[in-house]
């Protein structure tokens, strides 16, 4: 019993010890985690299993890079084509391509979807410009929008055809490739043209082959 007695001091000693250190951990502890979820990451260098910002400005970059490859640009000179509303028949729209280009099919085909939507912008999309023409677009529309893609030999064709397409009331776009890929800055690639009744695109198209 006096073996107990004597060691009480110690035993408080503990206590005390044990209750100073729970106390100090308890208000230490949450100060440090929260600094820790603060805390902005940085990775160290040469971690490449760690993305970091510039990893995403690069990737943006790269995006953007490659959406400016498709950018195009576009003659927009707009015809009044309402006379051709009187004129029976099918409805089509033309894609005149240079052959003298050389470009692959893939390009081509990027190109000509550029010029099918040039040419469906002019006469369907703004009522304030002059080329609208809503009965047309509703005869292609409801026809099946039909398509056929031809072959030009150079620009100074090409030219002809647009310049021939404008003095029929046939709207008309012509793209102009803007140079990242493949062929210069500025040539003109594919020439769409109308949606209009077949008959008059004849007069325009009718002598170049099928592309």
């Amino acid at each position: 019993m006096s073996n107990l007695n004597s060691n009480i001091p110690a035993y408080f000693s503990i206590a005390f010890v044990a209750l100073a250190t729970g106390f100090y951990l308890g208000q230490t502890i949450p100060q440090l985690s929260g600094q820790e979820e603060n805390k902005p990451l940085h990775p160290k260098k040469g971690n490449k299993n760690v993305a970091t910002s510039t990893d995403h400005v690069t990737d943006k970059e790269a995006f953007n890079s490659e959406e400016e490859e498709e950018s195009e640009e576009e003659s927009d000179y707009e015809i009044e084509s309402l006379a051709l509303n009187d004129i029976p028949g099918e409805v089509r729209m033309a894609l005149v391509i240079r052959t003298d280009l050389k470009m692959e099919k893939g390009k081509v085909a990027a190109q000509c979807a550029h010029a099918a939507l040039g040419c469906f912008r002019l006469i369907a999309t703004d009522p304030s410009k002059k080329s609208y023409n809503p009965l047309l677009t509703n005869r292609w529309l409801h026809g099946g929008q039909a398509k056929i893609t031809l072959k030009c030999q150079n620009k100074e064709m090409m030219d002809e055809l647009y310049a021939k397409a404008l003095s029929l009331d046939v709207n008309a776009v012509v793209i102009h490739d803007a140079g990242r890929t493949q062929i210069a800055a500025g040539s003109a690639t594919v020439l769409g043209i109308g949606p209009a009744p077949k008959s008059v695109l004849d007069q325009i198209t009718g002598d170049l082959k099928l592309y």
